[in-house]
């Protein structure tokens, strides 16, 4: 079968001609409906509605991915010269800022943020990490998520945002690799922990709440390490037998860490807060991330219990 612009490309359904146009671009169906946001079953349902309204096959499956068929390779030639006649534009995508504070952004967030765009390649998202309260005053962002030592609404960025919305309490405790240390030799007292090395993210020494630790950092003359990196932190605990302050949920995130509770009378707590632009908060996508985030900490509601 032949086609002519006229009789063929000219003629198509637009959200035909565009999943066709995508899935011959990126020579994969997952990829494709990536890229238009849609659902892989959606998008073979529009190459199937476009080839049985052509009467031809417009791909052959090999090993390695899609290739054209001869007729595709015609419908192909003639959809990019008709684009190139009518100057059809790209379809900006708005640009949505998440801030959102460091380990929340590495412990609980990163996670579903990666799935958010692994089924919508097209999306524009910057997201900006908070790790001071500095950093949160100049932040300017459509979603914002914080920590603070307060129960009631604290002070949130310095631009008009929605009412903030507390979403976890969390609780922190020391943590060491269960590798590095048997039942019986584990450390429950301050004074044990002379015989392990500390270690510090430095952003938790400005935080008020976690004064009983950072005393103890602060007194060790030797056997301590201060990093400015949370991830860089984390590892030396799983893999150099080092103590560091972790929120509780980190057991359910890593299963080869375990909190050492009890060492300090006076309990160390944060809460999780959200707040949304209040100039944006209106706009479908802000309202997506927003969602995600509800739906991020209410299945992992267990994390922040007990």
């Amino acid at each position: 079968m032949s086609f002519t612009p006229a009789t063929c490309a000219a003629g198509l359904d637009p959200v035909l001609a565009q999943s066709f146009r995508v899935s011959a671009r990126c020579g994969c169906f997952m990829q494709a409906a990536r890229s238009l946001n849609i659902k892989s079953t959606q998008l073979r349902k529009h190459l199937a509605q476009l080839e049985a309204q052509l009467q031809c096959s417009l791909f052959n499956h090999q090993d390695n991915g899609l290739a054209l068929s001869r007729e595709g390779l015609a419908l192909q030639a003639q959809l990019i010269s008709l684009a190139h006649e009518h100057d059809v534009p790209v379809i900006e995508q708005p640009l949505i800022r998440l801030a959102v504070a460091e380990s929340i952004l590495h412990d609980i967030l990163g996670r579903d943020l990666v799935a958010l765009l692994r089924r919508n390649a097209s999306v524009r998202l910057d997201i900006i990490t908070l790790d001071s309260e500095l950093s949160l005053q100049a932040v300017s962002a459509d979603v914002v998520l914080w920590l603070a030592d307060t129960e009631s609404p604290p002070p949130g960025p310095s631009f008009a945002v929605s009412a903030p919305q507390r979403l976890a309490r969390l609780e922190y405790f020391p943590h060491i690799a269960k590798r590095y240390s048997r039942v019986a030799a584990r450390p429950d007292s301050l004074d044990d922990l002379a015989d392990f090395m500390l270690v510090q993210w430095q952003h938790d020494r400005q935080v008020e709440s976690f004064r009983p630790w950072n005393s103890v950092v602060d007194q060790r003359l030797a056997g301590v390490v201060q990093l400015h990196s949370y991830e860089l932190m984390l590892e030396m605990i799983r893999c150099s037998g080092c103590i560091g302050l972790l929120p509780h949920y980190m057991s359910q995130f890593d299963r080869g860490l375990i909190a050492l509770p009890g060492m300090f009378e006076q309990p160390m707590q944060r809460q999780v807060w959200m707040a949304v632009n209040a100039e944006t908060q209106g706009q479908v996508d802000v309202q997506m991330i927003v969602e995600l985030i509800h739906n991020t900490f209410n299945e992992r509601r267990e994390w922040f219990e007990g």
